[in-house]
């Protein structure tokens, strides 16, 4: 018997599927000859891995899921998940458009949401008096978010995915800017849905390698396979006949949740309910995590901790809330190789939530219910909870959850209030008040990250949420005795975010000493480390006036991820540097058949038509590019020398004082008005 079970293990290596499938059933047939139920399922769980952990194993889409599982389909398809993304149509907007007006103060652009012949647009302008000064109407494309909390809006240029700068608070009934656009960084249209944020608010996308935010084809929803994994071999199984008595055994064809240990369980809901700081591990992409195997194998989650800020906590982060409580940490078995194994006295997130059940269909007695459970053993418990909560005419406790997990604003989305998942007795004013102290950046779900992992997470906390020193501090010390490939990459970042540019350029140098120097970072991969890489060490050579050694560099970081069109313009800002011109006008043409609202590159292929002469070919780039930023101040700067080689000053010194209306430290203006007067 543990016999079979091993070949069965080595032979997964070779992905033989039919083959693997046939093994199964056989040790199915063996295990009820000699064993009981019980041993047998302990075997099936200690001994064999799911089949569609197998990389051969392909995602075949909610509508293959529903032929067999139409009733599941039917209610899944109403919950949060079900609802998550799709098509910007009136049926799927929860939105208010009666008095949907917008107005951004810090940077002065009004808004305005409507239907136009059953097509969503999103319209951005300014006003002057009663006169319209700048109108932009953009199409949306898909709605993100299933209506309980926001509706978002996303727009697809040729697949580049962008988020729109009018979110819906439906609990609200408001519309504001969206989450991060807030307090003067309003990106208007240009803020990239990239592989992290589609593949949680989405089922799995195609995605174009060698890009940041491009895809081929789009899904509308959370499906089934994103907590059960991928279905071919499922389906494959069936139609051929082989069925499994789920009653009895765990049929490994596909993950059922259920079927899970305590903490794989966790995992398949912590991929998206865990929000943070997420780093990949080594050559681990967001698509690869399958439910049933450890996140943390994959990804990595940090956020910053602060001591007395037990009621601050971010939106999706219900599951890292919830193994905070008392009432988890008290459920769990005492042996730890039983959290291993299905263990039903454990509470999870399955306990309260079906995740085939919209929260809005769901009995408000499921939740009480699943706190009597633990709390009414017997009438005299019930009696003194009853008397410890003052409720004493009561026969019941009514609603647990509105005490011990009270409705609450989260810290990263505003107009929205969920409940609070750390479940506790209340928090008084006094605790409230007490004073914050930072203690650290935290991963929160792995005990011992590793130093580069730490190392990563501290630079990735700098850059993409919070600029302050500390973090560069921490991720130097964490790096600096080390010297391997991966380190010289992190080193890297570090000085570049320091505009450090020398050191960058000095370690790369110092590598010249190996012959596979030039061999360094050309990894193609999802997340495009190895581009940016390059691109870091192009843009140190390119601060210094080395061109063409940035030009080397840069056209490594487009070889590697060719549709990120920031790394297109660098190339040929580089060629340009070197005066050619014709491949700079290349890459700049590339980049607007791609994307053509590419503000930069009108901007730059404007500045290189003037240096040629062709004055009205550049009066035409810069037109259109200012009908989508009227304030991109390289672009105003390009149209006030086109009007200065037009003769016409006064124009020019309109633009000039705008721009510094604009930016007043903006010294390129300043200049220019100088020269002008």
């Amino acid at each position: 018997m543990f016999g079979l079970c091993n070949v069965l293990i080595n032979l997964r290596k070779i992905s033989h599927i039919v083959f693997l499938g046939f093994l199964i059933v056989l040790l199915v047939i063996s295990s009820c000859n000699n064993h009981s139920d019980n041993e047998s399922k302990n075997i099936l769980a200690d001994t064999l891995v799911y089949l569609n952990h197998s990389d051969s194993a392909k995602y075949v889409g909610i509508n293959t899921c529903k032929q067999c599982h139409q009733n599941i389909y039917n209610s899944f398809i109403k919950t949060g998940m079900g609802q998550s993304f799709g098509e910007a149509t009136e049926l799927k907007s929860k939105a208010i458009f009666s008095n949907s007006k917008l107005y951004d103060s810090f940077n002065h652009f009004n808004y305005t949401a409507n239907f136009l012949n059953k097509t969503l647009y999103i319209t951005e302008y300014r006003l002057k008096k009663f006169d319209t000064t700048f109108c932009r109407r953009e199409k949306v494309d898909f709605i993100v978010g299933s209506g309980q909390h926001t509706n978002s809006h996303i727009q697809s240029t040729n697949g580049y995915m962008t988020q729109m700068p009018m979110t819906f608070y439906t609990q609200k009934q408001k519309w504001d800017l969206p989450p991060g656009f807030e307090d003067g960084i309003n990106t208007r249209f240009n803020r990239k849905i990239g592989l992290e944020c589609m593949s949680c608010h989405n089922a799995y996308p195609n995605f174009v390698v060698g890009s940041e935010n491009k895809y081929t084809t789009i899904p509308t929803g959370i499906d089934c396979e994103r907590c059960h994994g991928p279905g071919s071999i499922h389906v494959s199984q069936k139609q051929s006949g082989q069925i499994v008595d789920t009653s009895k055994y765990i049929d490994y064809s596909i993950v059922n949740p259920a079927k899970l240990g305590i903490e794989e369980q966790f995992d398949v809901c912590q991929r998206c309910h865990l929000q943070g700081n997420a780093i990949l591990k080594q050559g681990k992409s967001f698509l690869d995590f399958k439910p049933g195997k450890k996140l943390n194998e994959y990804i990595s989650i940090f956020l910053p901790k602060y001591s007395n800020s037990d009621k601050d906590f971010i939106m999706a982060s219900h599951a890292d809330r919830l193994k905070q409580s008392a009432c988890f940490i008290k459920s769990l078995p005492k042996e730890k190789s039983k959290q291993l194994k299905p263990y039903k006295e454990a509470l999870t997130c399955i306990t309260c939530h079906n995740p085939h059940i919209s929260v809005k269909e769901t009995n408000k007695n499921v939740f009480n219910d699943a706190c009597k459970n633990c709390h009414y053993k017997n009438e005299t418990d019930e009696k003194e909870i009853i008397e410890k909560h003052a409720v004493s005419k009561l026969k019941k406790i009514e609603n647990c959850v509105s005490c011990h997990m009270p409705l609450s604003g989260s810290i990263d989305i505003p107009h929205v209030t969920v409940h609070d998942h750390y479940i506790r007795k209340p928090i008084t004013k006094k605790e409230e008040n007490k004073i914050k102290a930072f203690l650290g950046l935290f991963s929160i779900n792995e005990k011992n990250p590793s130093t580069l992992v730490k190392a990563k997470a501290y630079l990735n906390q700098f850059e993409k949420f919070d600029a302050k020193p500390f973090y560069l501090d921490s991720a130097e010390k964490l790096i600096s005795n080390c010297n391997t490939e991966t380190c010289l990459a992190l080193k890297i970042q570090l000085f570049f975010i320091k505009q450090n540019f020398k050191t960058v350029i000095s370690l790369i140098e110092s590598q010249t000493c190996s012959p596979q120097v030039h061999a360094l970072f050309m990894e193609k991969s999802l997340d495009n480390n190895d581009a940016w890489t390059c691109y870091r060490i192009g843009e140190s050579y390119a601060n210094f006036g080395m061109n063409d050694q940035a030009l080397i560099w840069l056209k490594k970081a487009i070889d590697l991820a060719p549709f990120n069109l920031e790394f297109r313009n660098k190339v040929a800002s580089a060629y340009m540097a070197l005066k050619n011109n014709k491949e700079a006008e290349k890459q700049w043409e590339f980049i607007l058949t791609e994307n053509p609202k590419f503000v930069l590159a009108y901007t730059n292929l404007a500045y290189l038509k003037l240096q040629e002469g062709q004055n009205q070919e550049a009066f035409r780039l810069l037109s259109n590019g200012q009908k989508l930023d009227p304030d991109n101040e390289s672009l105003l700067l390009n149209l006030a020398t086109y009007y200065l080689i037009q003769k016409n000053k006064k124009e020019a010194i309109s633009i000039l004082q705008n721009i510094l209306k604009i930016n007043p430290k903006n010294t390129k203006a300043k200049n220019g008005l100088l020269q002008i007067n």
